[in-house]
């Protein structure tokens, strides 16, 4: 069958690396023992796919997966770093030895990048989870017409989100303070809070949440963070100007603070010797929720399919900062020797993992999405 080969080379080679990477997922991996469509593809198809046991026993040992991943501009030198008000960039002195230092830049901040790979899993041209995370648990918001409004995917708070808190009269909370077992007046019940949790929105267990709304004591901790720095960096200065070509001079009333007029800016972008993103993928943190076997098991492979995805992705952070990995292979600082699986390769298994957890009933909702709907001004009661 070599037309078979040359097809599926010729198919590969149309198609741009992400996209052929979906197609794979749900048309070519029939054919997952064939020989290479192409020896630049991920992934090899000269070698079976990944199996769960193949990623998850490297790291049987491991607390931390670590992973400092040099990335450079995607075109030319300069990029423009994230800013803070009335602070700008975040500029700082790394110490390397006693009585020495190095000139760093914060590229992107932690809450940013949280936000980054959250949105790795969600499609907002459907307003759903991408094909790979179909199944994961999360609550759906829906407004007053039954449109969609929201989700705890993309809420800065998860299922702390005042949309999700006073949906339906507050009767979400509500089930699930009961389902928590939650009571100010005893010990949090930790075991059940985080069942609670995966149940309804399992990525809140990689991301963090702090359900204050029900209980300032109802925290967890971001199991998987990253952030973006550069070393020894310069401030690349330059500057523009907007054009009126209707007004371009001054006149009375019709200035700068109106819009009018040709106003010039000064702009600061920054070069760097090298750029950094790095990944912390808590494994004893995962274990230690004392979830069945198969919601931890998913927790560690979504988590780097995460990473993954965003690796593999966007890595576009900002209008004028474009990133790109510098390297074919990803290797883990720790555990050592731990090679990041490809993306093709862990959505396949996420896939498993996702089937596994459904069959033991760990989701709730429909297909893992839990619907509800939030009507302005129909506060629960109190």
């Amino acid at each position: 069958m070599r037309w078979l080969d040359t097809a599926l080379e010729s198919f590969g080679q149309s198609l741009g690396d992400s996209l052929f990477d979906a197609v794979w997922i749900d048309i070519l991996r029939p054919f997952q023992n064939r020989k290479a469509v192409s020896s630049h593809r991920t992934p090899n198809l000269k070698e079976p796919l990944m199996s769960l046991d193949q990623i998850l026993k490297p790291l049987a040992d491991a607390r931390r997966v670590l992973l400092n991943v040099p990335v450079q501009p995607i075109q030319g030198h300069r990029f423009q770093p994230t800013g803070f008000p009335d602070l700008g960039a975040a500029i700082y002195q790394a110490p390397i030895k006693e009585d020495e230092s190095l000139p760093c830049l914060l590229v992107e901040s932690a809450q940013s990048m949280a936000n980054r790979l959250e949105a790795t899993i969600w499609d907002t041209g459907a307003n759903d989870l991408t094909d790979a995370a179909k199944g994961v648990s999360y609550v759906k918001v829906l407004d007053d017409k039954k449109e969609y409004l929201t989700s705890s995917i993309q809420e800065a708070h998860r299922l702390n989100s005042v949309y999700i808190e006073d949906a339906d009269a507050g009767k979400f909370h509500k089930d699930l303070t009961a389902e928590m077992a939650y009571d100010e007046k005893k010990p949090v019940n930790r075991r059940k809070f985080v069942e609670a949790v995966f149940k309804y929105d399992a990525n809140a267990l990689l991301h963090g949440l702090f359900l204050e709304s029900i209980g300032g004591r109802l925290r967890i901790a971001r199991a998987l963070s990253s952030f973006v720095e550069a070393e020894d960096y310069e401030v690349a200065a330059s500057g523009g100007v907007k054009n009126d070509h209707v007004q371009p001079g001054k006149e009375e009333g019709k200035g700068a603070a109106e819009g009018h007029g040709n106003i010039p800016y000064a702009r600061e972008e920054y070069t760097a010797r090298s750029i950094t993103a790095y990944f912390s993928l808590d494994l004893a943190q995962i274990r230690g929720y004392g979830l069945d076997p198969a919601a931890e098991q998913l927790l560690i492979v979504l988590g780097l399919y995460k990473i993954r995805t965003l690796l593999d992705g966007d890595l576009r952070l900002r209008t004028a900062c474009d990133f790109e990995v510098t390297s074919d292979e990803i290797k883990a600082k720790r555990p050592a020797n731990y090679t990041l699986p490809s993306m093709v390769e862990l959505a396949g298994v996420l896939k498993d993992c996702i089937a596994a957890c459904t069959s033991k009933q760990l989701f709730a909702g429909e297909c893992g999405v839990t619907t509800v709907t939030y009507k302005p001004g129909n506060k629960p009661a109190k």
